[in-house]
């Protein structure tokens, strides 16, 4: 049976020096979970103006269900103004607020997150309080179901975020993915820790999760679960073009392959493989298939601890 997917959070133009670019990391993993035939469903809302439209056409054009965007009358289509001087590190400046900080509980939409296999989400669509209360009433029922795995992907945009807020989140996942610089701000909220593994072990039992997946840039990943166990992977070498998206890849590739019953290390390897390819391509979502992303691991075989 295909795993079901429910994505929650913020969809919006990426606007760059020559160009706009449709983004918002909940709905590039979702389009990359789409890609690799994952049944998914996308949460969000756009506002009823000419950029609205153009990220439903954007979506819709790239096979991924707008049933559960809504549109709203009040507030404008989201934009962020992407800063791409360091291809390694962008930085954003979001536009606030938009349409999707006015997400509305749908109950239809609260069943296909309690028949869903996965929930994921961020914190930056929970920087409002109307998106905030929303997505909580969606978690506790992804939390009662018994079925669905609640996946925080911490996303750090400052300042659109509080202590209170991340950890709030948190509190309701299963599975956490995070970079290195959001595993050392967010621990030293509690205390303080020289290594990565450490930190992460803290993390699974501050919060009962069952993994920590940490994204490490050119260094690649690890995973650490509530059994103690650990995988890295040291990543691949591609020229870089930007970063933008390249997370969003690894996380949609990697729910991929562990929804699909492979081992931490295949969908650690995968993950690692896809957001290699997007850094290595202009923007968050280049055309690809899982192909290329096969093509690349062959052709850099490595050893995973």
């Amino acid at each position: 049976m295909t795993p079901k997917m429910t994505v929650f959070g913020e969809v919006l133009w990426d606007v760059l020096p020559d160009t706009r670019l449709a983004g918002g990391a909940p709905m590039n993993v979702a389009a990359h979970l789409q890609r690799y035939g994952m049944d998914v469903s996308f949460i969000s809302r756009v506002g009823h103006d000419e950029l609205g439209a153009g990220l439903l056409a954007f979506m819709s054009g790239h096979g991924l269900s707008t049933q559960w965007v809504q549109t709203g009358e009040t507030h404008l289509t989201g934009i962020a103004k992407a800063n791409v001087s360091d291809s390694n590190e962008v930085t954003y400046k979001i536009l606030h607020p938009v349409a999707w900080d006015y997400i509305q509980f749908d109950r239809a939409a609260a069943e296909r997150v309690v028949a869903s296999d996965f929930f994921v989400y961020g914190t930056l669509a929970a920087r409002d309080h109307t998106s905030q209360e929303t997505l909580l009433r969606y978690l506790e029922y992804a939390v009662t179901s018994h079925r669905c795995l609640p996946v925080f992907d911490v996303n750090l945009r400052p300042p659109h975020y509080t202590q209170e807020q991340v950890t709030k989140l948190l509190g309701c996942a299963r599975i956490v993915k995070m970079n290195e610089h959001e595993l050392r701000e967010v621990t030293a909220w509690f205390t303080t820790f020289e290594q990565e593994q450490q930190a992460m072990a803290f993390l699974i039992a501050q919060f009962q999760l069952d993994m920590v997946v940490l994204t490490c840039g050119a260094e690649g990943a690890m995973v650490l679960t509530s059994a103690g166990d650990a995988v890295r992977h040291p990543g691949f070498t591609v020229n870089v073009s930007d970063t933008i998206g390249s997370g969003d890849a690894f996380l949609g590739a990697f729910l991929y392959q562990f929804a699909s019953g492979h081992s931490l290390a295949e969908s650690l390897e995968f993950g690692c493989a896809a957001g290699a390819f997007v850094a290595g391509h202009a923007g968050a979502l280049p055309a690809f298939g899982e192909r290329d992303i096969q093509d690349l691991i062959l052709s850099q075989q490595v050893v995973i601890d």
